[in-house]
């Protein structure tokens, strides 16, 4: 009977350990594409250093290149591109590549990607799910769902998307850029919306982070800007 218990805790232990392993190869392929997406969106933040923004274009191996700064957004639409494309098959592969299977912070690999692409709706309910199922932190749904929403014109859930439009400012009556939080659904109660979802921040302080200040606007407000 020990003998059975045993071996019945040995095949337990061996078959939890199989499907908690961290796909290592895996990993190393979505640490790779999650640098690609974010290292150049680094590199135009507003408050990325001089110095981190020389680290960036030696570690591109680009500090010869003239070009560097102009091409920007243009490779940056090529990376994203190839980018999706792999992200696209290792889904179809694995799933989404979750933290039982690449661990974290590679979990949120393949969001980033998904985030900064055309096809969101196509995958925001596999977000979701995922989010529920805690293989990526729920902000990370919560910030696409956000942007879904925006992208649609429509009034985001917990204040994580922020805009720029051009307008005719009245006194010089030149143009400008706007910078704005975009409109939230039910303002009021934005703060409590982003604690129940694991934000750390309230909508001001991200706003903040995001070089802007918070001032509530309707969708209609924004529309008539010109």
């Amino acid at each position: 009977m020990k003998k059975y218990l045993l071996y019945v805790f040995i095949l337990c232990f061996s078959l939890s350990y199989a499907q908690n392993k961290i796909n290592e190869n895996l990993k190393r392929e979505l640490d790779s594409i999650m640098k690609s997406d974010q290292i150049l969106r680094e590199y135009i933040n507003f408050d990325t250093s001089e110095d981190r923004k020389k680290e960036i274009v030696k570690d591109l191996g680009r500090e010869n290149d003239p070009n560097f700064r102009k091409g920007i957004w243009l490779e940056m639409k090529k990376r994203d591109s190839l980018n999706l494309i792999k992200v696209e098959e290792i889904i179809k592969l694995y799933g989404y590549p979750g933290k039982s299977l690449v661990g974290e912070p590679t979990n949120i690999a393949a969001w980033y990607v998904i985030q900064h692409s055309s096809k969101i709706g196509e995958y925001l309910s596999m977000i979701e799910k995922e989010a529920k199922k805690k293989e990526i932190p729920f902000t990370y749904f919560a910030k696409m769902q956000d942007r879904f929403l925006t992208q649609q014109g429509k009034e985001q859930i917990y204040g994580t998307q922020g805009q720029m439009k051009q307008i005719t400012n009245k006194e010089t009556g030149k143009k400008e850029f706007f910078n704005y939080v975009s409109p939230i659904e039910n303002p009021t109660r934005v703060n409590d919306r982003r604690k129940k979802a694991g934000f750390a921040t309230t909508v001001e302080e991200n706003a903040k982070e995001m070089g802007m200040e918070y001032k509530v606007y309707t969708l209609d407000e924004i529309n008539k800007m010109n």
